[in-house]
């Protein structure tokens, strides 16, 4: 094992999908793992097998599409969970089981309620049974952060004996100071010499998460669990940008260690889990905030314009934020042209199909919006990706409101070649288009969430929403994306795209238990 190269284990679409409201549906969840091996991801934690039949059909997908990344799936350490665990990630080339179990006082006492004893017996029992399934196995000792490093040594020492071969130590309730957290990851680092390495996992609710990570990376951690924008319980985890460009851009202080990040796809990585999530990272959120290279102070920005590095200490381009340019296209170019320019915002991987529908969306936009950017374009090309399941599609959309009046809103939507017309009435625009909407379909959604964010500044720039939608109380929410510059009808795109993804999820899960049977 090179000793100097940091794993990068991306828990996103695990730990970072728990985050309330993040939820994804499965295709959503392909096109964030495909964007993370893009990305150079070591270990892609694609979800928790065991959790629900949707889940074990994410994690299982995800590991037959992923080729370059290791498929991973964290499971109790139950043999059910690792049973479903090891036949979800089967189908990848590389893919790793990662199981766990509590090893703190307070845990074992209230939670488990089991003794050391048989906490210890549990593990390695998870662990052999995890071997049977896969030759790498993770094991995690939860909350390790408030755990008795006594006891953590005689747990690692039986389940690296049981064969596993990383061992995690996680912070899960982000109680730890970086010089704490150090120190127990030094002691336990060397204790583990090259029997296994040392991997961390820390939570935010300090704000500490990201210089825990570092701290533990310094005194010999091996691999880092991090999360795309900070997402995860609570108040996140370390935040994979973060972790990854202070290990870049601190040589002097990190040495010879390295990560195979990707580092200019971060930018899009980011905006893609921000846009299938709906939960956009704070303005001044560090590397990809969107003040994150922003110069505002006169000083500040005459010393950039003189050099660079006397305000930026890493280039914007670095992490795949590049000047902003507009797009000098128009509805008479061509399709080569539009392709190289989103070829060059490093979408290289779209599909004809998928061109050619952002390219008459880009026709229509140019006829309505003076000056189309780079970041329309890519939001017209991910809002296409995402909305690619049209069991229902909207074809028309007309309202009617004023302050003294009753909102209306009438609605045709294509179902299997056949429009379908009616009109409601409701307290709103938007609840009328609902209305109408769940009396066309035949399905009754209740809404969750919505959030409405603008792509670009301006009167007329395109109008983003997100909808979180509840069809069937036996399953959860699905979340839907609308984009257009008149908000209602972007409302309206996003409450029937979280309509389809609830029909294929709700489809694919029937066809998979009829072959079953």
């Amino acid at each position: 094992m090179d000793r100097n190269k940091i794993i990068v284990f991306d828990t996103t679409l695990r730990d970072g999908e728990q985050s309330p409201g993040c939820s994804m549906n499965t295709e959503e969840k392909i096109k964030v793992a495909l964007q993370l091996e893009k990305l150079g991801v070591d270990v892609i934690e694609a979800g928790f097998a065991a959790a629900s039949p949707g889940d074990f059909d994410a994690v299982s997908r995800i590991a037959q599409t992923v080729t370059n990344s290791s498929i991973c799936s964290l499971s109790r350490a139950i043999e059910n969970d690792i049973k479903q665990a090891g036949l979800a990630v089967g189908y990848a080339p590389k893919h790793r089981i990662h199981t766990f179990i509590a090893t703190s006082p307070i845990h074992m006492k209230y939670k488990l309620k089991m003794s050391e004893d048989e906490v210890i017996k549990r593990a390695v029992h998870a662990v052999e049974y995890a071997r049977t399934f896969v030759d790498d196995v993770e094991f995690s000792l939860e909350d390790a952060g408030r755990s008795e490093i006594p006891f953590m040594k005689e747990v690692m020492d039986a389940v690296i004996a049981a064969g596993a071969s990383t061992i995690n130590l996680p912070d899960t309730v982000g109680y730890r100071l970086p010089t704490e957290l150090g120190a127990m990851v030094k002691e336990l680092s060397d204790f583990a010499g090259d029997r296994a390495i040392i991997s961390v996992h820390n939570h935010n609710d300090l704000g500490l998460a990201t210089a825990n990570t570092l701290a533990a990376v310094m005194n010999g951690a091996r691999q880092i669990e991090v999360t795309i924008n900070g997402l995860g319980e609570r108040a996140g985890n370390s935040a994979l940008e973060e972790a990854v460009m202070a290990i870049k851009t601190r040589k002097d202080a990190f040495g010879d260690l390295y990560t195979t990040i990707n580092t200019p796809e971060i930018y899009a990585t980011s905006r893609l889990v921000a846009t299938i999530t709906g939960v956009e990272p704070q303005q001044n959120k560090s590397i990809v905030g969107k003040n994150a290279f922003a110069h505002e102070s006169g000083i500040h920005q005459d010393g950039v314009l003189k050099h660079q590095e006397t305000y930026e200490i890493m280039k914007p381009e670095d992490v795949g934020v590049y000047k902003e340019s507009t797009l000098i296209l128009g509805k008479h170019s061509g399709r080569a042209a539009f392709r190289d320019k989103i070829t060059q915002l490093g979408f290289d991987k779209v599909t004809d199909e998928e061109l050619n529908a952002a390219f008459e969306r880009f026709k229509l936009l140019a006829d309505k919006k003076k000056d189309v950017t780079d970041d329309d374009v890519r939001m017209l090309i991910t809002d296409e990706a995402l909305n690619s399941i049209k069991t229902f599609e909207l074809v028309g959309l007309q309202i009617s409101d004023c302050s003294n009046g009753v909102p209306t809103a009438a609605v045709s939507i294509k179902h299997k070649d056949e429009v379908m017309t009616d009109a409601n009435i409701g307290n709103g625009t938007m609840d009328a288009i609902f209305k109408a909407i769940d009396r066309l379909t035949g399905y009754n959604g209740e809404l969750k969430d919505y959030k409405v964010t603008s792509v670009t500044e301006g009167k007329d720039a395109l109008a983003k929403v997100t909808t979180r939608v509840v069809f069937d109380d036996n399953s959860p929410s699905f979340v839907g994306h609308g984009l257009s510059i008149d908000t209602m009808l972007a409302t309206a795109k996003a409450y029937l795209g979280a309509l389809n993804s609830y029909l294929s999820q709700k489809e694919r899960l029937a066809k998979k238990t009829e072959h079953q049977v």
